[in-house]
């Protein structure tokens, strides 16, 4: 009888179901037909539930306790909280996690990942702990890293080009950010859910949990946002209104402000690189591959300058309208501890240089993609090559 409680208390039932599931177990079949097909029917409903909850434990698991509390030093360092590393090679597939760990290189300001998963209060990511503090949004992360350790990647901005560099901020993380949501987690969630870091015997379960209650969530909060009520056709539409006035705005630049990276690049490179490396065949990719080539070789510089060690095939820079491959194993490595951007050589070029293509180590200016930030602008580095 004993162990009949416990097969029953497994199975999620209580001692006195689990006695009964074992009395009916024992009967022989033409004892009471209809008692037998009751208890056929508990013990599958028992089964399937128990999958279900050891499917959502696991998930939890991998989700929010995946990664135990190193015992570190933490004092003075930077720990930032984010979502672990997807398969395609891509740092994040959320662009305000890349956002905030391409300031942190950009600023040159050591950090430590934590690929916890576990979110802020307000249920977003990314968010950081410094000295016992801990601090919620992208915004607010960069205020107090600037008040706490002196630095600003604005400083040579005027006022008129930092009010500049916030209405691009906000066009992209309050607009153009939805419309790459979209394409993401609603119409090509499938190709998203396979980039998902889910490993296990429930891998593929999870990751089709993962992505389809993801996407549930973008459309839901879409609608409220007001973008989530317009068709497909219109989001897409204005994604590409979006990259177009982003693309306007850089022109033959280095860097949206100028010849040197400000913090609007970190926010503007951390969404451009979804539609540049994780959306293949999709309308942003033939957007930012095509039509809007400067914003490709922006992306290119940056992930060059501050990412060296994030591999890019460079056979797919270019959108050819054929690609359809599966994304390629990740070969970025787990660079989780006081990640340094001053840690890695300058990447050598290795491209050949085109009379039919645009160069992939220059721009359409003709200047290299492996530039140093210089103070001289375009003119004068003209008047340099006379």
């Amino acid at each position: 009888m004993q162990r009949g409680a416990g097969l029953g208390l497994g199975l999620g039932l209580g001692r006195s179901e689990g006695l009964r599931l074992l009395v009916f177990a024992g009967r022989p079949p033409s004892a009471d037909p209809a008692v037998m097909t009751d208890s056929w029917w508990r013990r599958t409903l028992c089964l399937a539930g128990g999958a279900l909850l050891a499917a959502a434990a696991y998930l939890l698991y991998e989700l929010l306790v995946v990664r135990k509390e190193q015992e570190l030093d933490s004092k003075d360092a930077i720990i930032l909280h984010q979502f672990t590393r997807p398969k395609n090679g891509v740092p994040s597939l959320s662009p305000f996690c890349l956002k905030m760990e391409t300031y942190l290189r950009m600023a040159d300001l050591p950090y430590q990942n934590f690929f916890d998963g576990k979110l802020s209060p307000q249920g977003k990511m990314p968010w950081i702990e410094y000295n016992q503090e801990q601090v919620y949004g992208s915004e607010f992360i960069i205020d107090f890293l600037e008040e706490k350790l002196g630095v600003n990647l604005n400083s040579s901005l005027s006022p008129e080009e930092k009010a500049v560099s916030r209405a691009i901020t906000k066009m992209v993380e309050e607009h153009f950010f939805w419309t790459i949501a979209y394409c993401q987690w609603v119409d090509n969630v499938e190709e998203t859910k396979n980039m998902l870091a889910v490993s296990g015997p429930l891998s593929e379960l999870l990751k089709w949990i993962l992505s389809h209650v993801t996407g549930s969530l973008v459309k839901k909060e879409m609608y409220g946002h007001g973008i989530g009520r317009f068709s497909k056709d219109e989001i897409y539409a204005l994604m590409e209104k979006d990259m177009r006035t982003l693309a306007t705005l850089l022109g033959d630049k280095k860097y949206l402000m100028g010849p040197k990276v400000s913090t609007v690049d970190a926010a503007v490179f951390g969404h451009l690189a979804q539609a540049m490396w994780t959306l293949p065949g999709t309308r942003p990719e033939q957007l930012i591959k095509g039509e809007f080539i400067n914003l490709a070789m922006y992306c290119e510089r940056i992930r060059r300058k501050f990412w060296p060690e994030w591999f890019v095939d460079v056979e797919d820079f270019y959108y050819d309208g054929l690609s359809d491959e599966p994304n390629s194993p990740s070969q970025l490595p787990d660079l989780g501890l006081y990640s340094h951007s001053d840690s890695f050589p300058e990447e050598p070029s290795t491209l050949s240089q085109s009379n039919t293509s645009p160069s992939l180590d220059s721009d359409p200016t003709g200047r290299s993609l492996f530039d140093s930030d210089m103070e001289a602008d375009y003119s004068d580095t003209e008047q340099l090559k006379c």
